[in-house]
């Protein structure tokens, strides 16, 4: 459209029959200015290339008379040409700013890093599948591993255990969640889960889920929300835990497969993905993710310090002082974390980083 434009205004000069008349000869050494405009990704680009040959769109014809130098016609033609040419060139440069800057806004509010506020102390032999926020100052968390199973109220400051309650042999704990006065687990590898009442941690009866299995779970305080490591972001009905709602959480396309651990955080479900170090923001609507968190700096210092540690799992929202913490499977440390815009470039794509293979073939 700027190349029409650019045509339009030089147009009249040579139509004009006494402008044209008035023109100088043209000489090989003339350089004549082409604009190719690529629409890339980060906005419009432009470039110019000299050429000693014109542009097929117009060829003027041999003037037949010559004016002086001093042509009060010539000047005015040059400023009108100057004037065009710098105003596209200012319209060109501002519209790549300003596109530029808006791909970089955008890549910014999808893409989140995380500044750690606070480190608490956390049972390094605690295999976390399910965390939550239980008010003053406490933490509700599920753990796996047979034999080792447990539903616990642990406090924050100092990472000691309140109140336990194990779990048989045969039940491999996994996600956790509170609504209301009751807590909702389920197992792994299997269909059931457990009720339990929030103060003391008694088992108040079981359940079956319409789920293929049991990985994690959360709640908007209505509904739970489940995932069964999967790509399917669960609704289930909290009075017969059958699923009401199944949607396939998807990137770019992309099925994101491995959905572990969820908090519900301000309208949005939030998911470890197994074996990655991010985490999944998910619009609980349509199961679109609208944003990831990338973490790897947690685990990578816990290795580096030599502890024996598992993947990261486990996430926790304090809706009243607004915090967040994180911590993992056998990690000795549990963060208070803040999320930041990503201020350094991706050492991989997205799709690389945090869309494991899937788990169930």
């Amino acid at each position: 459209m700027l190349h029409n434009y650019i045509h339009w205004c030089r147009l009249p000069l040579f139509t004009n029959p006494q402008i044209r008349s008035s023109l100088p000869p043209p000489h090989k050494s003339n350089v004549q200015l082409h604009f190719n405009f690529n629409f890339m990704a980060g906005g419009v680009s432009m470039r110019k290339k000299a050429a000693g040959k014109r542009s097929n769109h117009f060829k003027p014809q041999q003037p037949t008379m010559h004016t002086s130098s001093n042509s009060p016609f010539r000047t005015r033609k040059t400023l009108i040409l100057v004037s065009v040419l710098s105003a596209v060139a200012v319209i060109v440069l501002s519209w790549n700013t300003w596109t530029s800057f808006r791909s970089d806004a955008l890549v910014s509010a999808q893409i989140y890093s995380i500044e750690v506020v606070n480190e608490f102390p956390h049972d390094p032999a605690a295999f976390t599948q399910g965390l939550l926020y239980g008010g003053n100052d406490t933490l509700l968390e599920s753990t796996g591993l047979n034999g080792r199973s447990s539903v616990r109220e642990v406090d924050l400051q100092t990472g000691k255990i309140k109140i336990l309650q194990n779990m048989e042999y045969e039940y491999f704990g996994e996600g956790l969640t509170l609504l209301g006065k009751r807590l909702y687990q389920v197992t792994w590898l299997r269909n059931t889960g457990f009720v339990y009442d929030r103060y003391n941690l008694t088992k108040l009866k079981s359940f079956t889920h319409g789920m293929k299995d049991g990985w994690g779970l959360a709640t908007d305080g209505k509904i739970l929300f489940g995932s069964d490591g999967s790509s399917s972001l669960y609704h289930l009905n909290p009075r017969t835990m059958k699923a009401m709602k199944e949607h396939v959480v998807k990137y770019k396309g992309h099925e994101v497969h491995n959905l572990n651990e969820l908090e519900y955080i301000n309208n949005e479900v939030w998911a470890n993905i197994w074996q990655s170090d991010c985490i999944a923001r998910i619009s609980p609507v349509d199961g679109s993710v609208i944003g990831w968190v990338l973490l790897p700096e947690l685990r990578a210092e816990l290795l580096s310090a030599g502890h024996k540690i598992d993947v990261l799992n486990g996430i926790a929202w304090d809706e009243d002082k607004k915090r967040l913490f994180v911590t993992g499977k056998l990690w000795p440390k549990l963060y208070e974390i803040k999320l930041q815009p990503l201020r350094k470039p991706l050492q991989a794509p997205v799709e690389r980083l945090c869309l494991t293979p899937p788990a169930h073939s």
